[in-house]
């Protein structure tokens, strides 16, 4: 295992299967609701309103499994295995407990909180429905995101990527089969698409747990599964905890951002989600880097070696800022035809072209908080870019966007030059905690004798 994982350890093998499976995301991670469209627009209302709910529902989720990979990771790098494994067992325990009373929640108060949600009358059937049956199956989901976070961890990414594409495959295959009825399969809608999204996650939880047991040589200490060591247990809360806080205090200040660009109009609110379809396919670069980059520095954090790990993290910036500079620069150009895929509104057009050219500066920005971040929490690091990331983006996000966009009617340039100086700020904070080298003294496996 240990030459293995020398020999797959380097940022290309680890990042191109990532970007794979994060493309892959983001191409067919609205399959149910395109689909849909074929079927009915008020099925597509249903299910988008019923995915907003369980996307917060999975945020809640990835706490644990962002624990996970970090710990796994460090104790790699120390070549403590016996403890990796144990890691790897509680964390499947803990989320498998953790979920599996979420989703009861989920499927016991479905309709009060989609009434909660004031959704129209003819949305709340299908919208239950749906929420049913995918909420009460979410622990899946749960499961699937931990066996990824172990996998990636011992630098298994490819497989990751190939479960990924195995569901989302079946995903589109039973959606077919529901949606349109071939050889006189019973049309099923908004129904049959939950049962089909459900169905394909157990499968590829089912093949992921085969993958996991196989490749890890050294087998798990299943017993660890009802009986968690408070030490591990400790470790993946101080992790996993402050994480969530953030990704949920940013879900919260986009949700008050787009209440304000609702202010301005549908034309805005219609080029904002245009013109963030295409900003995604820029950021997916810093995506893959920063997790592949997470992976190493973790890897080279639990054996001591801190001055590679200083020096790959830099070594990703640069990478990750070029990128998706000469990326943003590339869609930037092609703005006007790609935005015409979606729409031949000349103002829309217009408009979300100005925010892509903005783009230029944006996702450099993204980017250097992505790899920098990521990098920090590989070293056990959690709490300050939780802390700097909270109070930017309130403070510069969700304040300059009101002041700029609304009260000095920049409209949705000024929305965006918020979000610019959020990203720069907490990326140049961010630079300055990595070159402080306080990370040096937050790793979570136990000090042995310097390599560096």
């Amino acid at each position: 295992m240990e030459n293995q994982s020398k020999r797959n350890l380097t940022l290309f093998t680890l990042t191109w299967p990532i970007f794979i499976e994060v493309l892959l995301h983001m191409l067919m991670g609205n399959a149910d609701t395109l689909m849909l469209s074929q079927y009915s627009d008020n099925s597509v209302a249903a299910v988008g309103v019923s995915n907003q709910i369980l996307a917060f529902i999975i945020v809640m989720f990835g706490f644990v499994a962002t624990g996970t990979a970090i710990l796994i990771a460090q104790n790699l790098g120390a070549k403590q295995m016996k403890t990796a494994s144990e890691i790897a067992v509680v964390s499947l325990g803990v989320n498998f407990v953790f979920s599996l009373g979420l989703s009861l929640i989920i499927f016991l108060l479905s309709e009060r909180i989609l009434l909660l949600m004031d959704i129209p009358n003819e949305l709340l059937e299908e919208a239950g429905v749906y929420l049913k049956i995918v909420g009460v199956f979410s622990f899946v989901q749960a499961l699937i995101m931990t066996v990824g976070a172990i996998l990636r961890s011992y630098s298994f990414t490819r497989d990751v990527m190939y479960i990924t594409i195995g569901m989302n495959i079946l995903n589109v295959i039973g959606n077919y089969f529901v949606i349109f009825g071939p050889f006189g399969f019973p049309i099923l809608g908004v129904e049959g698409v939950a049962i089909s999204t459900t169905i394909s996650r157990f499968l590829g939880l089912l093949a992921a747990l085969i993958l996991l047991f196989n490749r890890v040589k050294g087998g798990f200490p299943l017993k660890f599964l009802y009986h968690f060591p408070k030490k591990h247990l400790k470790d993946l809360l101080r992790i996993g905890i402050p994480s969530a806080g953030e990704h949920l205090s940013y879900n919260g200040s986009q949700m008050v951002i787009t209440y304000f660009i609702a202010i301005l109009g549908t034309q805005a609110l219609t080029a904002k989600v245009y013109a963030q379809n295409l900003m995604m396919f820029i950021f997916l670069f810093g995506i893959a880097i920063s997790q592949g980059t997470q992976i190493l520095i973790g890897h080279m954090v639990g054996a001591n070696e801190f001055s590679e790990a200083y020096k790959r993290c830099l070594k990703s910036l640069k990478l990750a800022v070029m990128i998706s500079f000469c990326a943003a620069l590339v869609f930037s150009f092609f703005s006007h035809q790609l935005l015409g895929i979606f729409t031949s509104d000349s103002e829309i057009i217009r408009v979300a072209s100005t925010l892509i050219l903005l783009t230029i500066l944006l996702e450099p920005g993204r980017s250097f908080n992505l790899v920098i971040i990521n990098s920090l929490r590989a070293a056990g690091d959690v709490k300050f870019p939780v802390y700097m990331g909270i109070l930017s983006m309130w403070g510069v996000s969700v304040t300059l966007s009101y002041l700029l966009g609304i009260h000095f009617g920049l409209g949705l340039v000024g929305i965006w030059i918020a979000f610019i100086a959020d990203e720069w700020l907490r990326g140049l904070l961010m630079l300055w905690r990595w070159k402080s080298k306080v990370w040096m003294d937050k790793s979570f496996v136990k000090k042995i004798p310097s390599r560096s």
